[in-house]
């Protein structure tokens, strides 16, 4: 009689079906840093996540461009479409997501974020500005010194914030030389 062959357990079962990262691409995807017209950067508390400051940011969708996609955004999670592009990072940027929101986050598809960045003036008055859009993604907003930004982003985010801030170190001084002209 030949021997049995053991029964993998429940852990040897999870183990192998664990998502591993590298094996997952990166989600293509916008954001949007929104200055406004002191030089100052829009960011969003995330709903139900007390100190999650965030700038706008969204997947895009098939056919869309990037630009399309980050016009489309800013309208969807605060409301307004009141600003016009100065400038956009030359590459993608990319995050990874922490290991405990590999297979959870995103659907379980994605390992993190490629990410377009954009920034925009605002050309818009703060009333015009409205984070009770119909799915809302912010509980609260403020305008923020773009150089302090990093320091109040969830960790696993912090890298691309630092390369965003280093990006559009000039624009906050252009968008005060744009008010004074």
């Amino acid at each position: 009689m030949a021997p049995k062959s053991p029964t993998p357990s429940t852990d040897d079962t999870a183990k192998k079906s664990k998502v591993r990262a590298e094996d997952l691409p990166y989600r293509p995807c916008v954001g949007i840093a929104l200055f406004n017209e002191d030089g100052l950067v829009w960011m969003g508390n995330r709903l139900g996540f007390e100190g999650a400051w965030q700038l706008p940011q969204g997947g895009i969708d098939d056919g869309e461009s990037s630009v399309e996609a980050a016009m489309r955004e800013l309208k969807e999670e605060i409301g307004t479409s009141k600003a016009e592009i100065i400038a956009e990072t030359p590459g993608w940027l990319t995050y990874d997501l922490p290991d405990h929101l590999i297979g959870k986050a995103f659907k379980g598809k994605y390992r993190g974020q490629k990410q377009k960045w954009f920034a925009m003036r605002f050309t818009g008055k703060d009333k015009h500005i409205k984070i009770d859009v119909p799915n809302p993604e912010f509980d609260d907003w403020r305008w923020n010194d773009l150089v302090t930004l990093p320091d109040l982003i969830v960790p696993f985010k912090r890298p691309v914030y630092l390369q965003l801030a280093d990006a559009f170190h000039d624009v906050p001084q252009r968008i005060r030389e744009m008010k004074n002209a």
